[in-house]
């Protein structure tokens, strides 16, 4: 009989629905129930893709005897930490400074009253790696608390004093400054693998965020800033973690050369990565990185994005019970599916009989279309479509195979970095169909996870959720100006401007910056503030940066001088970390560069002014917005746009910068100098 699970909006906990175990969901009926009790709670926290949270489900949450163990001795409940970032944000902090270390799953053992007193991740069902059995674990914790429970108390106290000391004290009340962004950059140089590219041992995780900032440096003149960046681009780009075949990047390498990827896909990675290799390839013109942005999006549009046009959250990384069974070939299939074409297959991702892992062969490129050109005697671009063609055949007969699990929940934040790649992809190739995708997106965003005028996280099966968070209005807030950009339909802009008002009403911090919850949502010791950005932006960064692109469009001073506020809460620490401080980086760079104000001035269809806003296009411009409208222009749309009349009836173009404007231009040289210059 299934339990409280079954009707959850999250994939993840109706993956427990029938468990013997008797799980709660997080909420006033299983703390009631502690609480009544007195007895201790198990908190288990992880997510849909996660690997260990299968296994360990598999091991213990299945098993009987198990079950009945932690149906007697606790309350069971289960959290998913995508749903509730504020949760699983502060229970890994109490295991981290319990035990030095966290993951998912993320197994926490708490008083009646909330206090966090033991915790670790992976818990095997027998005493393995140093690890307790966690039959042992969970009677021995039980009986601490039933025989000393002063004891679990004084320690669940420290834990908490001790998370609630470092919430009062991340503060910095500094400024940013150039200095600070040239150290910034001299530190990831320095941390940065310069054989394989990235940064750190493996795992090895790409980093969009840190590539990103050094691409923007790289245009404020530092000469050094460009290579890593481009140089990890395409070591990730040869394959492994990413999916030669289908698209898409897995979440991290689990080696130093990007071959053995942790095979589970997030949308979150696809949407930082499908954007910084779009930029890349605004800045170099490799086709390369375009092939890249096309194929993950594609991916993206045909894998995760649901009939109503959200984006889902991820695909697992196991399919048919085994980790990426679904992306790994022998030899004998390669052959027998590409026939003739096999031994130019071969040699291109240098396949052996015994593969590469676990006696199969993952896709990483390991020769170049010219070295093919020569040792078979063919012309390059018969090699690259031969090459074309063969990967569609093995993607046709991989898409037979069991497939991974898909969380086909859908998450606003996570959506709002989708929506960002997609609509910036739309207007650099000029594509309808990403155009039409974003769109669509937008529209289910604003209706599906705002149904009562008050934005949502999350949304499974035609039902929202009640939480909402700081990151789900600054990313969606950026997704829709990136929106506004692409097709410059005033509707996006207003609802941006309207979602920012809220997100500074609801979030603020009158001490400076943000919350990461509203002020009328559970809390539990402390009001959550995560400043660090991790595989996620963290979203005191993203609101910083949606408050500056906001100032720049509206040419007013109340937005940036809330971002200002904001980015002076890391100032000390992002130089130092400059990894875990990406996005903040980002953002300073804008505040502190010479942003070109670009408007564009003319009717949408005529010739002219669609030749102007082509050269807006053209090439990276992070530091930069674009407002267009006929004339005069029509209520809601971007102050920038105020006073900006057509020269002689033509369409015109204005580029400002600062506290100065350009003199307006109607010809599309000139509007391309004035993007390209800064005198």
């Amino acid at each position: 009989m299934p339990n409280r699970l079954a009707n959850s909006t999250s994939p993840y906990l109706r993956q427990h629905a029938d468990n013997p175990v008797d799980w709660y969901p997080w909420g006033p009926e299983a703390l009631a129930r502690a609480r009544d009790e007195n007895k201790p709670i198990f908190l288990s926290i992880g997510y849909s893709a996660c690997h260990w949270c299968h296994v360990m489900a598999h091991e213990s949450f299945e098993n009987p005897e198990t079950a009945a163990l932690m149906n007697r001795l606790f309350v069971s409940i289960k959290v998913d930490r995508e749903e509730r970032p504020d949760l699983d944000a502060f229970y890994m902090s109490a295991v981290s400074s319990l035990t030095g270390q966290g993951g998912w799953p993320l197994s926490v053992f708490l008083t009646p009253g909330l206090q966090p007193f033991y915790g670790g991740t992976y818990f095997p069902p027998e005493p393995r790696h140093g690890l307790p059995a966690f039959r042992n674990l969970l009677q021995s914790m039980a009986d601490a608390w039933r025989d000393q429970p002063d004891e679990v108390l004084r320690v669940g106290g420290q834990v908490v004093s001790h998370l609630t000391g470092q919430s009062q004290s991340t503060g910095q009340g500094k400024d940013f400054q150039q200095v600070v962004l040239m150290k910034a950059v001299e530190n990831l140089i320095a941390s940065y693998d310069p054989n394989e590219g990235g940064w750190g041992p493996a795992p090895k995780f790409p980093q969009p965020m840190a590539i990103e900032f050094l691409l923007r440096r790289h245009l404020a003149g530092d000469a050094q800033a460009l290579k890593p960046a481009l140089h990890t681009l395409r070591a990730m780009a040869r394959g492994g973690m990413y999916d030669i075949l289908g698209g898409g990047f897995a979440r991290y390498s689990t080696d130093e050369t990007w071959l053995v990827p942790h095979f589970e896909k997030m949308l979150y990675d696809n949407a930082q990565l499908a954007r910084v290799y779009l930029h890349a390839w605004q800045l170099t013109g490799d086709d390369d990185f375009r092939a890249v942005v096309e194929s993950t999006l594609a991916f993206v549009a045909r894998e995760m994005t649901s009939p109503e046009g959200g984006f889902y959250s991820s695909l697992d990384a196991d399919s048919g019970g085994q980790e990426g069974s679904f992306y790994a070939w022998t030899l004998n299939e390669i052959r027998s599916i590409l026939g003739a074409d096999a031994d130019l297959f071969e040699l291109a991702y240098g396949i052996r009989p015994t593969g590469n892992w676990e006696g199969r062969t993952i896709l990483q490129r390991a020769v170049d279309n010219s070295t093919l050109a020569i040792h078979f005697n063919r012309t390059e671009d018969a090699v690259a479509a031969k090459l074309l063609d063969s990967r569609a055949k093995l993607l046709a007969a991989r898409s037979s195979r069991v497939r991974p699990a898909t969380d086909d929940k859908v998450l606003t934040a996570w959506n709002g970095l989708m929506l960002e790649a997609f609509a910036e992809a739309a207007r650099a190739f000029d594509t309808p169909e990403y155009l039409q995708i974003a769109s669509r997106n937008a529209g289910f965003l604003l209706t599906a996870l705002r149904p009562d005028g008050k934005l949502r996280r999350a949304w499974r099966d035609g039902r929202p959720g009640r939480e909402v968070f700081l990151d789900d209005y600054a990313a969606l807030v950026l997704g829709l100006l990136a929106l506004y950009q692409a097709d410059f339909d005033v509707r996006w802009y207003l609802a941006a401007v309207d979602l920012a008002k809220e997100m500074l009403d609801r979030f603020s911090d009158p001490a400076g910056g943000f919350f990461d919850t509203p002020e009328d949502a559970e809390h539990l010791f402390v009001r959550p503030k995560e400043l660090q950005d991790s595989a996620v932006p963290c979203g005191s960064s993203l609101a910083a940066e949606s408050l500056l692109r906001l100032a720049s469009l509206e040419a007013t001073g109340g937005w940036e001088t809330a971002a200002q506020a904001t980015l002076g809460v890391v100032a000390g620490l992002a130089p130092r970390y400059p990894t875990a401080f990406g996005r903040w980086l980002c953002a300073a760079d804008y505040s502190l560069g010479r942003v070109k104000q670009v408007v564009i001035v003319g009717e949408p269809g005529d010739r002219s002014t669609q030749e102007l806003l082509a050269e807006t296009r053209k090439g990276y411009f992070p530091n930069s917005v674009v407002a267009a409208s006929s004339y005069p222009p029509a209520e809601g749309t971007p102050g920038l746009l105020a006073d900006r009349p057509m020269v002689d009836g033509k369409a015109t173009a204005y580029v400002c910068e600062g506290f100065f404007c350009r003199l307006p231009v109607t010809d599309p040289g000139e509007l391309a100098r004035l993007l390209t210059t800064s005198d």
